[in-house]
């Protein structure tokens, strides 16, 4: 019997579609169409070649790793798939950076017809929030760069925002003033909170990834078929005595009763 190459290539390319490996902070990271759809994909839309390309793409460029929750995809429907970076990605490449300084950051409130600006998410109880502000610091910069956004722009009333606003609102601040900070790291990545994109809960998919492979190791069906060329095999029957073939043969030797084993023997 003879397998069948060509299914069995077929079948291995299919599989590793769109496989990519590359490091990020000494740690291999590989992706695949098959990766990312099952692992790294939320919603109850089905994500496109295409979309999976470029989220690969965009990860393997700014050295992400999604299986550590920096970067996921969001597809509903036949929306367009939206790409969500984690705020914790946009600090460790700041933080990467040999020019950055540090962050302020905050939120802005209405009290008594004065806007203010306050460090922190907490506002009084008579406060009216309207937005969030964030200044980076850089070395190599003059003046900070400064990010002042407004709560009306990015507010949808639901999640996150219906319950941590002033939490929300700095958030959109923060990575605001860190792509400005950094646009060469950070100029193509967005959060769910700047892209109005309903908030999912994330998990580490790392071990699930590691898991699910080990159990489906070696389950893989091969289409086999005999080959055209090849004769049929007519069946022997094994002679008197002999061994089957491929069997180890095992001897035995029996010794005279009363006589010690020779060394050596």
């Amino acid at each position: 019997m003879a397998e069948n190459k060509p299914a069995v290539k077929q079948q291995q390319e299919a599989k590793e579609k769109g496989v990519i490996v590359y490091q990020v902070a000494g740690q291999d990271v590989k992706l695949s169409y098959q990766i990312v759809r099952d692992f790294l994909t939320k919603g109850n839309g089905q994500v496109t070649d295409q979309d999976m390309t470029q989220f690969i793409s965009i990860c393997k460029y700014n050295q992400l790793n999604p299986f550590l929750n920096e970067a996921y995809l969001i597809k509903f429907g036949s929306q367009p798939a939206s790409m969500v970076v984690s705020k914790e990605a946009f600090f460790k490449r700041a933080e990467a950076h040999d020019k950055y300084e540090g962050i302020q950051s905050g939120v802005i409130v209405i009290r008594d017809k004065d806007a203010i600006e306050l460090e922190g998410c907490f506002f009084m109880p008579t406060d009216k929030l309207v937005g969030g502000w964030a200044k980076v610091y850089r070395s190599d910069r003059k003046y900070p760069i400064v990010a002042r956004v407004s709560l009306s722009e990015y507010d949808k009333s639901q999640s996150n925002w219906k319950e941590k606003p002033s939490t929300m609102i700095s958030k959109v601040a923060k990575v605001q003033a860190l792509r400005e900070a950094f646009p060469t790291q950070l100029g193509a990545l967005y959060t769910d909170a700047e892209q109005g994109v309903v908030d999912i809960t994330y998990e580490d998919v790392s071990e699930k990834v590691t898991k699910e492979k080990a159990a489906n190791a070696n389950k893989e069906t091969l289409s086999i078929t005999p080959d055209a060329n090849e004769e049929p095999k007519s069946a022997e029957t094994p002679k008197s005595g002999d061994e089957a073939p491929g069997r180890p043969v095992q001897g035995t030797m029996e010794m005279p009763k009363g006589e010690p084993r020779k060394a050596g023997f």
